[in-house]
């Protein structure tokens, strides 16, 4: 591209990839996203390297796996010294806002060096952020650990969402300096899962797609957290409600989506600006009997991303359906600003595949989650409600939330961990994943292969080396040296003295 575009980013918390009706949900009201689909390349195996926000976020911001630099947890966020892409854009040029405020991703300081803007131009309601937050259903309910509030009290709330999206908007009709970065980080459909009306109404339960089964093989922290939360008591009925629910709260933010969109046009730069809509990670949403999800979850509800790309230079109404990581943004985010990564870092830029979406990209792709037992004490500990539970699951039994992998093709998925048995599961005739095949003799090879895989992409991965050099020793401290030695070093090939 002879011109450097802007660049919308348009990053939703913990959104499933089938909640959205371009990629197959007959009920799911998404017209906006459908509509940048319909302009644009929509991906269909875009996976997450990390089933947890922070996790996912950072290595989207710098093209590392988690276990790069020990970003494996909650609490351990990029640090100022640790690159990420939206101070090297900032660097080449680009106007950098954040609209919105999210607290899991830059440690303190990164916020302020890496944006030109950041935070909101209309305050949010916090009597709306607390509405979602209540404890709804007393101890012993079925409903108790479910995260469902359902409808919010009021419509239209000024919700931390609406006002990241009122600052969008407000911020492209300033007019915002080109070229420009504008990140637009929504909550939603993060649960609890609550919604005003209309979008509360826009779904019927009696609609909603039942969740899978418990399935067959799944590791431990399955069974271990529904037995714990009491979430094997919950009706069918319960979980219609808990999906439409949620499938309320992706039309709201679809509709925020198209505010911006509109905005763009408005200012007269969405012709020269490439909107990219993808989320962090996923949500299990009723899936084997489980809601949220899990730091050592590697499910296919939880990785595989929405991830939609529109704009100048890009296949219009294309699908791209080569495996691709979401590590793969600041590389591509780089090369259409005309700039380098700047970094060592394992992303492939996405600008050939955006051009020309039959080509291959990736044959596999890799994510990973969990802790050492030994590292119980740095996991996240939450001391209240809705997360009590779970964090106390994961100090009281750690190896449940023991440290894993795993790789996927386009036939196979094959999960390796390191306090459980490991798992196989056959993607074209189990896209879902329900059935380990991994004890089937008959699959050996297969799963041998798969492990080897993963053996190498470990050691390949395993850290980076800065690409300043150091010298050997510091030239000061070799001066003083001098100074205080009474004779000259020997010249080599010189006999000891």
């Amino acid at each position: 591209m002879t011109t450097r575009p802007n660049i919308v980013l348009f990053m939703t918390d913990q959104q499933r990839v089938d909640s959205i009706s371009a990629y197959g949900n007959p009920v799911a009201r998404t017209p906006h996203i459908d509509a940048l689909a319909a302009r644009g390349v929509r991906f269909t195996e875009a996976f997450s390297q990390h089933s947890a926000c922070s996790q996912s976020r950072i290595s989207m911001m710098t093209g590392w796996y988690p276990h790069v630099a020990g970003h494996r947890t909650l609490d351990h966020l990029l640090r100022p010294w640790e690159p990420n892409v939206l101070a090297t854009l900032r660097s080449a040029g680009y106007f950098v806002a954040w609209a919105g405020v999210r607290g899991d991703t830059f440690a303190p300081g990164v916020t302020a060096s890496s944006t030109d803007f950041c935070g909101f131009t209309v305050s949010p309601s916090l009597d709306a952020l607390a509405a979602g937050h209540q404890e709804r259903y007393p101890e012993g309910h079925r409903l108790r650990n479910s995260f469902l509030i359902g409808r919010l009290d009021g419509t239209d709330l000024l919700t931390p969402d609406e006002a990241a999206t009122r600052t969008a908007v407000e911020l492209l009709e300033g007019p915002i300096p080109e070229p420009f970065v504008l990140m637009v980080t929504l909550v939603a459909p993060h649960p609890p899962f609550a919604v005003e009306e209309p979008w509360f109404s826009v779904h019927d339960p009696a609609d909603m797609v039942a969740p899978l089964p418990p399935g067959t093989g799944k590791p431990g922290f399955m069974a271990a957290l529904r037995d714990l939360t009491g979430l094997d008591r919950i009706e069918p009925d319960d979980w219609a409600l808990i999906r439409a629910t949620y499938q309320g709260m992706v039309s709201r933010l679809d509709d925020q989506l198209g505010r911006v969109q509109v905005a763009l046009d408005r200012a007269g730069v969405a012709e020269r600006t490439v909107t990219v809509f993808h989320t962090d990670h996923g949500e299990y949403l009723g899936d084997f009997g489980l809601v949220e999800k899990w730091p050592s979850g590697l499910d296919e509800c939880l990785l595989r991303n929405p991830l939609v790309i529109a704009g100048p230079g890009v296949a219009e109404g294309a699908v791209c359906d080569s495996l691709v990581e979401m590590i793969d943004l600041p590389a591509t985010l780089c090369e259409l600003a005309g700039t380098d990564v700047g970094h060592p870092q394992f992303g492939r830029s996405l600008v050939p595949v955006l051009a020309d979406p039959t080509r291959s990209h990736r044959d596999r792709a890799f994510s990973e989650g969990g802790f050492r037992i030994d590292e119980a004490p740095q996991n996240e500990m939450p001391e209240h409600f809705p997360y009590l539970l779970k964090g106390t699951l994961q100090q009281d039994r750690p190896e449940l939330v023991g440290r894993a992998v795993v790789v996927r093709d386009h036939d196979w998925t094959y999960v390796w961990r390191l306090y459980e048995a490991d798992e196989l599961y056959d993607r074209r005739l189990d896209p879902h994943e329900t059935t380990n095949l991994a004890a089937d003799p008959a699959h050996d090879t297969v799963r041998a292969a798969l492990r080897d895989e993963v053996l190498r992409w470990m050691v390949e991965t395993s850290d980076v080396i800065a690409p300043e050099r150091d010298p050997r020793i510091e030239p000061v401290l070799f001066d003083q040296f001098l100074g205080a030695s009474r004779s000259p070093l020997p010249s080599v090939g010189d006999e000891p003295r």
